[in-house]
């Protein structure tokens, strides 16, 4: 055991600590920054959706660590296994400690399987899959779904990407589309939320796609509680919905679907099943003096909702998907909030108040709609639309485009790797 020490400590390499890292010694080259990252590849999960939709190959999408890690940082290639805020302290699973004046926590977002009943059992067979942990077997499940039921589904909880859970539906749509099979097939979203997206013009575009081009059945309200695999089962509380509110059932008039109730619960038969899995910050994190003790954002990173730092130690900034900020957890959101925190950051080591209030909830979502129409939808805090005014100019944003799809399937990834890892704004 060791103890070691840097000026700056960033927890995570995923895209919230890489890019953080990377504009930080863009602006002051000399800092002693290290990153605590254990993988040794870095995948570009956007891009999942595309492979469950055999639109790219996994493999495009992942690199080595090694090559993402800035190379005046130091890369610490452990596990944490505690923070410890009081005495500036990271303590890692191989028992060293790694001391720090600031710290950047960014440690991603963790997959619960066991957060539904049955999932963990019947998660990779029986048809049921999810682009957020094996999108080749999603691609696999969707060449193979011939006719009956594909469900379309998410959890109660926060989850990265939540406009992920349509994109695939709309994939599948097509796909069944070009291969002339929604004679034999139905599609079913099922949701535990009350609109199919919150911010105009895009909920209207979606609601179009969902039900005049791709004809599929809704749930709003509904909080998936158990899946029976064997049976191919989805088991789904109903939530009272505000006034105001869709229905609990949209474009099914006729119950296409065959949904039967028994006592309380409403069972939904299915033959593919798509979903995203509950998640929640990391386990080791919830337990720290970081987290949220209690409360609706109970265990995320309490942090300030424009400047980024801790709401409980002023050394201390958070990124990414384990904070509580009330909008999307997305890449796109971490493009707006890292110059923030870089910002403050800097401010606080010249002796200055971490007093930049320059994050202002901005997310994106590109929907994909097809295999070669994508919808991008900007917004932020309070679901206000927030379109990049030089795209607006040359594209209504607010529709499914092909020049939109060519941004998603090469621009973007192209940005990423070698821009926004590399530490440039824009």
């Amino acid at each position: 055991m060791s103890n070691i020490k840097h000026q700056v400590v960033v927890i995570g390499g995923g895209t919230g600590g890489i890019m953080v890292t990377a504009q930080l010694l863009r602006a002051r080259k000399n800092l002693d920054v290290a990153i605590i990252e254990p993988s040794e590849t870095h995948p570009y999960q956007p891009a999942w959706t595309l492979v469950g939709g055999g639109l790219m190959k996994k493999s495009q999408t992942i690199r080595p660590e090694a090559r993402q890690i800035p190379k005046r940082a130091k890369w610490i290639k452990e596990y944490v296994e505690t923070i410890n805020p009081d005495n500036n302290e990271v303590v890692l699973k191989n028992g060293d400690t790694i001391t720090y004046e600031y710290l950047i926590a960014a440690p991603g977002i963790q997959i619960n399987l066991d957060g539904i009943e049955g999932l963990k059992e019947t998660f990779g067979k029986n048809g049921v899959c999810s682009n957020y942990v094996d999108p080749d077997y999603t691609w696999e499940v969707l060449q193979n779904f011939k006719s009956g039921t594909g469900l379309f589904t998410q959890p109660t909880t926060p989850i990265k990407c939540p406009g992920a859970p349509q994109k695939i539906m709309y994939l599948t749509a097509d796909y069944l589309q070009m291969h002339n099979r929604t004679k034999d097939t139905n599609l079913v979203f099922a949701t535990p939320g009350t609109v199919i997206f919150g911010t105009e013009p895009f909920k209207t575009e979606l609601k179009r796609y969902a039900n005049d081009v791709y004809d599929i059945a809704q749930r709003y309200g509904y909080k998936l509680v158990k899946i029976d695999g064997d049976k191919k089962e989805a088991h789904y509380e109903r939530i009272n919905l505000p006034e105001g509110a869709n229905p609990h059932v949209v474009n099914d008039d006729n119950n296409k679907i065959n949904e039967t109730q028994e006592g309380d619960r409403y069972i939904i038969k299915f033959d593919m099943m798509h979903l995203a899995p509950p998640q929640s910050a990391p386990s080791w994190f919830q337990q720290t003096k970081l987290a949220n003790p209690d409360g609706p954002n109970k265990g995320w990173m309490a942090v300030d909702e424009n400047t980024l730092q801790s709401r409980f130690y002023p050394n201390v900034f958070g990124v990414g998907d384990v904070t509580d900020l009330p909008t999307a957890r997305t890449g796109a959101a971490i493009r707006k909030q890292a110059p923030t925190i870089v910002k403050n950051l800097l401010s606080i080591m010249d002796g200055k108040e971490a007093d930049y209030k320059g994050y202002d909830g901005y997310s994106s979502c590109p929907l994909v709609m097809s295999h070669n129409r994508m919808l991008l939808a900007e917004f932020k805090y309070g679901a206000v639309r927030s379109s990049d005014p030089l795209l607006t100019k040359f594209f209504d944003t607010g529709k499914a485009s092909y020049p939109m799809w060519l941004m998603k399937r090469y621009m973007l990834p192209f940005l990423y790797w070698n821009a926004m890892l590399k530490g440039y704004q824009f």
